[in-house]
């Protein structure tokens, strides 16, 4: 009884261990928002390495939970640098935005293109998918980082 039992038990290890591996299917991106990039709050800090104060920022647990997940997000492009492919995905236009003092910092996300190329022109309105990163460290990044970014074609 034991001997077919062990028996079995071999012979199910070894059917499992051959099978092929089938691809795992990939997760659909969140819809991300810009209400939910709202889930941070900032102090003031001081940055001696530029002698100054900072936002710094603390993340909540809803906007946590994305961290290094898939996601997508539409805003206005804002070309940064053309040179090097720089641009940021602001909630609002570029007369409203972050830089132009009309809102705070959750209002902006830095796109890290997957490939380069593709030129953008201020204020298109666009949807991105990519690898939401959060940055609290890199006073020389914004706090809300899209990596692996793509734009996503209107259907």
């Amino acid at each position: 009884m034991n001997r077919i039992l062990i028996s079995l038990l071999l012979v199910s290890f070894a059917l499992t261990a051959f099978r092929p591996m089938l691809p795992t299917p990939k997760a659909e991106p969140v819809k991300l928002t810009w209400e939910a990039l709202r889930d941070v709050t900032f102090k003031k800090k001081w940055y001696a390495e530029e002698s100054v104060y900072m936002l710094y920022p603390t993340f909540g647990p809803g906007i946590q939970k994305l961290n290094g997940k898939a996601v997508e997000l539409t805003g206005y492009v804002l070309p940064v640098d053309l040179e090097t492919n720089t641009y940021v995905l602001s909630a609002f236009p570029f007369s409203a935005c972050f830089f132009c003092g009309g809102a705070g910092p959750e209002s902006v996300v830095s796109l890290k293109f997957k490939k380069a190329g593709r030129k953008f022109k201020t204020d298109e309105r666009r949807t991105f998918r990519g690898t939401l990163k959060l940055n609290a460290d890199n006073i020389y990044e914004l706090n809300y980082i899209l990596a692996d970014a793509d734009m996503v074609e209107d259907k």
